[in-house]
C-alpha cells in the first residue's frame, strides 16, 4: 500500500512537471521569426538547452517509474500465485478442500489481489509517454518503457559470443606459454615477489569467471538473481559478459607476466609491467565515460561504497553478499598491500630483474610493521559491523551471534601476527 501510494504521488509529480515543461516550450516557440533568423542554425539558447535536458530527464524519470510499477505488479501476481500453489499442494497432500475454500474466502478478496490501481497507473504512464513525449508513436514509447521478464535471459550479440571464445582461447594458450616460459627462463633465487604481485590479479580474474558460471547456473535453475540483487532488469551483465571481461583481463594478465619473464630481452624493467596492468584495471573500473558497461561498473562502485560505510546504511542482500566475497578474497587485499609496500620500500629500479629478488627480504611480507594484520582483518570487520547494523535495525539476536563469529577473525590474526614476529 505504501509503495502504491508513493508511485501515485510520483506519477502526479512527474505529470505536473511534464505539463510545466511543455507549457514553457509553447511559450518559447512564440519567439518571432525575425529573432530566430538572426540566430545561427546550429546554436541553441540556454533556455532551449535546459528545456531539452528537462524533456530527456523526464523520459528517464517516466521510464524508472514504469519499472517500479512493473515490479509492484509482479510482486502482486507472485503473492497470489504463491498462495494458490501452496494451498493447492496442501489440499493434495492432506486430501482436503479447506485450502481452496480459504483461498476463495481470504486471498481472492484481499486488497493486494483485488486492487487494480497498479494496472491503471501503468496504462496512464504508457498513455502519457506515448502522447506527450513520443508524439503519439506507441511503438517507440513501449520500446523505451518495456521491461524484460525478471530472470529471463537477455539476448547477447553474436560479437560478444565471438569475443568470449577469442579471449578465453587466447587466455588458455597464453597460460601454457607462461608456464613453459617460466620453467625455461626464470632462474632467480627468489620468485616470491613476482608471484605475490601477480597472484592477486589472477585470483580476481578467476573470481569473475566463476561468477559467470554462477550466473549461468542461477538462470538455468530458475533463481531470479536480478530481483535478489536488485539489478536493473533492462541493463545487467549476463554470464557471457562476465566471461568476456574475465577473458580480456586474463589475456592482459598473461601478456604482462610474459613481458616480465622476457624483460631481459626487451631491456624494459619488469617492475613497470605490473603497474601498467593494474593501472589499466583501475581505469577500467572507474572510467567515468558511459562506455564499457558503465551502469554495471557504477553499480559495483556504489555497492563497494555501501559495504565500506556499512554502519551508516541499511544492509541489503547485495551488501553482505559482496562483504562475504571479500572475506573469501582476503588474499587479494593482502597481495595489494604487499605490492604497495614493495613499490614504496623494496623495489630496485636500477635492476631490470627487480621482481626476482637477489635476497629474501621479508619486510613487506611480515607482520612486523602492523599494516598487514590490519588489512587481513578488513573483510571480517566489514561483516562484523554489518551484523551490528542489522541487529540495530531488526533486533534479532542471531545477528549478534553472526557478529561474534566474524569477531573471532580478529583474535586469530592478532595471535598469528604475534607468533610470527616473536617466534
Amino acid at each position: 500500500t505504501e509503495k502504491l501510494a508513493e508511485a501515485q504521488r510520483r506519477f502526479t509529480t512527474l505529470r505536473t512537471e511534464l505539463q510545466s515543461t511543455l507549457d514553457a516550450q509553447k511559450e518559447a516557440s512564440g519567439v518571432s521569426t525575425l529573432q530566430r533568423r538572426r540566430k545561427p542554425v546550429f546554436h541553441l539558447s540556454h533556455e532551449e538547452r535546459v528545456q531539452h535536458r528537462n524533456i530527456k530527464d523526464l523520459k528517464l524519470a517516466f521510464s524508472e517509474l514504469y519499472l517500479s510499477l512493473i515490479l509492484l505488479q509482479n510482486y502482486q501476481n507472485l503473492n497470489f500465485t504463491g498462495f494458490r500453489k501452496i494451498l493447492k499442494k496442501h489440499d493434495k497432500n492432506l486430501e482436503t478442500a479447506r485450502g481452496a475454500e480459504w483461498r476463495v474466502a481470504e486471498v481472492e478478496v484481499a486488497p493486494f489481489y483485488t486492487c487494480k490501481k497498479i494496472n491503471q497507473l501503468i496504462s496512464e504512464t504508457e498513455e502519457v509517454v506515448t502522447n506527450e513525449l513520443e508524439d503519439g508513436d506507441r511503438q517507440k514509447a513501449m520500446k523505451r518503457l518495456r521491461v524484460p521478464p525478471l530472470g529471463a535471459a537477455q539476448p547477447v550479440p553474436a560479437w560478444t559470443t565471438f569475443r568470449v571464445g577469442l579471449f578465453c582461447g587466447l587466455f588458455i594458450a597464453l597460460n601454457v606459454t607462461v608456464i613453459l616460459s617460466g620453467v625455461a627462463f626464470i632462474d632467480g633465487p627468489n620468485v616470491w615477489p613476482l608471484v605475490r604481485i601477480y597472484r592477486g590479479g589472477f585470483l580476481l580474474i578467476e573470481f569473475l569467471f566463476l561468477l559467470g558460471i554462477n550466473t549461468y547456473g542461477w538462470r538455468q535453475a530458475g533463481v531470479n538473481h536480478v530481483l535478489i540483487f536488485e539489478l536493473n532488469p533492462r541493463s545487467n551483465l549476463s554470464h557471457q559478459h562476465l566471461f568476456e571481461i574475465a577473458g580480456f583481463l586474463g589475456v592482459l594478465w598473461c601478456l604482462s607476466l610474459l613481458a616480465c619473464i622476457y624483460g631481459k630481452f626487451t631491456y624494459i624493467p619488469m617492475q613497470v609491467n605490473p603497474l601498467i596492468l593494474y593501472g589499466f584495471m583501475l581505469l577500467f573500473l572507474i572510467n567515468p565515460t558511459k562506455t564499457l558497461y558503465y551502469k554495471s561498473r557504477f553499480w559495483l562502485l556504489k555497492l563497494l561504497f555501501r559495504v565500506f560505510t556499512a554502519p551508516f546504511h541499511k544492509v541489503g542482500f547485495a551488501d553482505f553478499w559482496l562483504a562475504d566475497q571479500l572475506n573469501s578474497l582476503v588474499v587479494i587485499l593482502m597481495d595489494l598491500e604487499y605490492m604497495i609496500c614493495f613499490y614504496s620500500f623494496e623495489v630496485q629500479w636500477q635492476d631490470n630483474a627487480g621482481l626476482l629478488a637477489k635476497t629474501d627480504n621479508q619486510i613487506c611480507y611480515s607482520y612486523s610493521y602492523g599494516v598487514r594484520a590490519v588489512v587481513q582483518c578488513i573483510p571480517a570487520w566489514l561483516r562484523f559491523i554489518q551484523c551490528l547494523r542489522r541487529y540495530r535495525d531488526n533486533k534479532r539476536a542471531f545477528h549478534l551471534v553472526n557478529a561474534g563469529k566474524y569477531s573471532t577473525t580478529f583474535f586469530v590474526v592478532t595471535f598469528a601476527a604475534l607468533y610470527s614476529t616473536h617466534k
